[in-house]
């Protein structure tokens, strides 16, 4: 025989609702407890000045007498005209006008041709490296003109490697970059006109320092006559730790 159980007496039948509004009753407990903020209060002190009765005092208004200025003195002017004689005579100067007007004559001057001096000015023919006949021979190089640049090359790039030297400022700065170095070989052998360009100063400098060390060479020669001849050369500056 199964026992009927009556749902009405089934004291766990409400148990989920229960334990649901129980805890957001805990949740909301819990939330106001932490939003709660308290504040200090500071007493207030109150003070109640009292202030007496103050009387106006009428202050009498004195007026003082101060005498007028005196009028000032009247003066008298007396105009008195004194005639002066001319006694020296004074010439005008007159300007006369230097422009040649239509009426003017001019004199027509003969100039024999022994009397025009003729000067030769020597012309500065620059040459470049690639066209001149005779590159510039460095000391200690000899041969056709095809061997002449081949030891010309040589020798630069010799002079650079003995020569070079980077600067101390540029290296505690970090500075490095390469250097392009402009310069003229002239007709007389010697380097001249050198310019550089790069990225920073300190290096151009050290640069133009190298090219005018370079020794006095035999000038390259164009047509059995020397003439000048522009180079450059680019000249990199790169720290080893780099």
């Amino acid at each position: 025989m199964e026992l009927k159980k009556n749902p009405n007496a089934n004291v766990g039948r409400n148990s989920s609702l229960y334990f649901a509004v129980g805890l957001n009753v805990m949740l909301l407990l819990t939330y106001l407890g932490l939003e709660h903020k308290t504040y200090e209060k500071e007493e207030i002190k109150i003070d109640l000045l009292m202030l007496d009765d103050q009387y106006d005092e009428d202050i009498p208004i004195t007026t003082i007498n101060i005498p007028p200025p005196p009028p000032p003195p009247k003066q008298v002017v007396s105009e008195v005209i004194t005639l002066v004689e001319d006694t020296e005579e004074i010439e005008e100067t007159v300007i006369e006008s230097t422009e040649i007007g239509q009426d003017d004559i001019i004199e027509e001057a003969e100039v024999a041709v022994e009397d025009v001096v003729v000067e030769e000015v020597e012309e500065d023919i620059e040459v470049p490296f690639a066209l001149i006949e005779k590159v510039p021979q460095f000391p200690g190089c000899t041969g056709n003109n095809a061997e002449l640049k081949a030891c010309f090359e040589r020798k630069m790039q010799a002079h650079l490697q003995k020569n070079f030297r980077y600067p101390d400022a540029a290296a505690d700065l970090d500075i490095q970059g390469k250097v392009y170095v402009f310069f003229i070989i002239d007709k007389t052998g010697r380097v001249t006109k050198i310019k550089s360009r790069g990225p920073d100063q300190l290096l151009e400098a050290e640069a133009e320092r190298i090219i005018s060390l370079l020794p006095k060479m035999i000038p390259g020669q164009q047509r059995d006559m020397a003439v000048s001849m522009p180079y450059s050369v680019p000249i990199n500056f790169k720290l080893m730790n780099q």
